[in-house]
């Protein structure tokens, strides 16, 4: 008898599936090897739905893990009322990996989903294993008041330029951060069918509420959180300015740190093929 072997799921075409928590439908996407030790739950930046994973990162996560990704409520496909706050993003990803069934979890959060994790694993550290978090800082982090002037301004400069404002945003202007900038838009358009949502207008002011408000808040007692943790940035990250992720990596106890030359908000895209293993390594440690 023969077999035909079952093409692999990536994140080009894997389904969009929802499950019911706390009175909210989230949606979420679920890929990798089952039978692999604690899941990777996926937390997602500002203005983000689940295409805005790059597919390389979750592709190579996914290589050797079960990975998690899903939109915030009122995000995306998700439904309800969009939250105004990073504590309550967190509690709404608390109940949305609860409902999964997840006793534990290792978090990879980048920009607004760092801050997110940092949420989760003081309101819930049982439920945390390990953390990595990118392109973030701490509470009242400097310059992290001033992410929604900066996202306008490259939101104006992209539509002047006919540019995803991403280009500004996440990559510097030099050659390398350019191209790396036009290559991750490339990927980010590899899934061609079954897209989610775009984000609300509605939706994205309450997270530029919520960023406002985590830049104004007064810092948190970040040495207590005793979990191991990879902080990673680019040396120029001009919306969640490079300085936060130094002091973050120093707030934390039991922390790594990894700081990529020439790049921006999103080095650890722009340094793929780099940090997908790194990631993973720690992750397997």
């Amino acid at each position: 008898m023969i077999f035909e072997q079952k093409p692999k799921v990536t994140w080009k075409d894997v389904p969009t599936r929802t499950i019911a928590a706390g009175g909210v439908a989230f949606a979420y996407r679920e890929l990798g090897t089952e039978n692999a030790g604690v899941p990777v739950v996926f937390l997602i930046h500002l203005a983000a739905v689940l295409d805005n994973w790059d597919p390389r990162v979750v592709d190579g996560f996914a290589a050797t893990r079960r990975v998690i990704a899903f939109d915030n409520r009122g995000v995306g496909a998700s439904s309800g009322a969009p939250a105004a706050s990073m504590e309550e993003m967190a509690r709404d990803a608390i109940t949305f990996i609860k409902a999964m069934g997840l006793g534990q979890v290792d978090l990879f959060g980048f920009s607004m989903g760092g801050m997110i994790a940092q949420e989760i694993v003081q309101m819930e550290p049982q439920l945390v294993r390990r953390m990595i978090i990118t392109g973030t800082g701490p509470a009242g982090g400097e310059g992290i008041s001033r992410v929604a002037r900066v996202t306008y301004i490259d939101m104006i400069r992209g539509w002047l330029t006919f540019q995803d404002p991403k280009q500004f945003l996440f990559f510097t202007r030099t050659p390398a951060g350019i191209r790396a900038g036009k290559e991750f838009l490339q990927r980010l358009k590899e899934r061609s069918e079954n897209r989610d949502k775009a984000i609300t207008v509605a939706a994205l002011q309450a997270q530029l509420k919520a960023l406002r408000r985590w830049g104004a808040k007064k810092p948190a007692d970040l040495s207590r959180v005793r979990h191991p943790v990879l902080v990673a940035n680019g040396d120029s990250d001009r919306m969640v300015p490079s300085k936060n992720t130094r002091d973050l990596a120093q707030r934390l106890p039991n922390s790594e740190l990894i700081v990529y030359p020439d790049s921006g908000h999103g080095a650890v895209f722009q340094f793929h093929a780099d940090f997908v293993p790194r990631a993973l390594a720690f992750l397997a440690r």
